[in-house]
């Protein structure tokens, strides 16, 4: 049964219909958001092989797991676009739809025959959002990218690691994560924008290394007008502290300090007022300039207790403190399972997933469905085009799904 009929009407994007020639994470991840949201996202993959993410370990059930993760809720059409008639389908499918994504090369669908202005002549009210590495213009606008370029290309492995350490990359891809993250806030924009000019359309250019560049803010800004150059301070933050990792005498603690009131609450904890007369640590830019001084203090003091002990401790303090979780701490954690943030799609078959994060109450949300078997709603998708049982089955003889 297609997410479709099993969703009709629910979640605010509800009656919306997008496109998606998208593969990998960028462009899955922005889709799989908004089909969550109640669009319905028909996925155009390759009839041989599909998204190229199936194919990657680990598996569960014959199915990818990386691939199941970003691709629920979404209806799977496959088509020949070398083909003619695998072309035709698509024109007239992205004829129906309001918003259609990809994330290719740029030049790749200009290619096909289905860049903007192309499109845009028989659907001009589509939205049309292309993802790149490096974006639609410029002299890197045809050069491969993948997520790990993006941040090494930014600056952000640069400041990412320890500090007399080599540069890292962040432990989630967040250059695919951050750009189909921008990349659904510039879709659900135009849909608003185009509700307000009377149905005009809107072409959207998302580039991993602008968002890339976009999400390191404050490191960026401290370089342009101070010409502070950010470096690697491992859990540490550049401006504040105490506002990182620290051991105690069995697991470690993260403790972020920000204003005044926290930093005497915490001193007071944790039975060491006297820091807050000292001359190094007397406001935050001093204790972030002298924190070699402050370091050393606050290690001698919470390796005398363990973990347990603090964080009952400061948290009693109303001190920002958190333990430092496994993966498998935080799935189990009492927050994240009450706000129901792990789910089982479809329910009881002990597949797990992270939900995604937007709790809205008064709203008719989806139903979490699992991710389409390749090609599972192509005959569906073409009747809803007006295609004939007889055209489906000679399509599929061709090779054109």
């Amino acid at each position: 049964m297609s997410t479709k009929t099993d969703n009709a009407n629910k979640g605010p994007l509800s009656g919306i219909r997008i496109i998606d020639a998208t593969h990998m994470l960028a462009g899955p991840y922005c889709t799989w958001l908004l089909a969550s949201l109640g669009a319905d996202v028909i996925k155009v993959e390759r009839p041989n092989g599909g998204d190229y993410t199936r194919g990657v370990a680990p598996f569960k059930d014959d199915g990818s797991i990386y691939f199941n993760s970003v691709n629920r809720n979404k209806r799977s059409l496959t088509l020949n676009l070398k083909d003619e008639e695998g072309k035709a389908v698509l024109r007239k499918l992205l004829s129906t739809a309001d918003v259609f994504v990809e994330n290719n090369r740029a030049g790749a669908m200009e290619r096909l025959g289905f860049g903007y202005e192309t499109v845009r002549e028989y659907n001009p009210g589509l939205v049309y959002a292309a993802i790149s590495g490096f974006g639609q213009d410029g002299p890197y606008k045809h050069l491969p990218s993948f997520d790990v370029v993006a941040q090494a290309m930014s600056g952000m492995m640069s400041i990412t690691g320890e500090e007399f350490g080599p540069p890292a990359r962040v432990g989630i891809s967040l250059g695919d994560i951050g750009s189909g993250l921008f990349t659904t806030v510039g879709v659900l924009a135009a849909l608003v924008d185009k509700e307000r000019n009377g149905g005009t359309g809107a072409f959207i250019d998302i580039s991993m290394l602008d968002c890339q560049l976009a999400m390191m803010e404050n490191a960026v800004a401290r370089f342009l007008q101070v010409g502070d150059v950010p470096k690697r301070l491992g859990s540490r933050h550049a401006l504040i502290a105490p506002f990182q990792a620290f051991p105690t005498a069995d697991e470690p603690i993260a403790i972020c300090v920000d204003t005044e009131e926290q930093w005497q609450r915490l001193c007071v904890a944790m039975d060491c007022a006297v820091w807050i007369d000292d001359p190094l640590l007397r406001d935050g830019p001093l204790r972030a300039r002298n924190h070699a001084h402050l370091e050393p203090l606050m290690k001698t003091r919470l390796t005398e207790f363990g973990r347990e002990h603090w964080l009952k401790t400061l948290q009693a303090a109303d001190v920002p403190c958190s333990p430092i979780n496994t993966v498998a701490e935080a799935i189990a954690d009492p927050q994240v399972q009450h706000r129901g943030m792990i789910v089982e799609v479809p329910a009881h078959s002990g597949n797990r997933y992270v939900k995604h994060p937007l709790h809205m109450p008064y709203t008719e949300m989806v139903e979490e469905q699992p991710s389409p078997t390749l090609g599972e709603h192509s005959a569906s998708v073409l009747e809803e085009l007006g295609f004939s049982e007889e055209q489906i089955l000679a399509y599929k003889a061709r090779g054109v799904i």
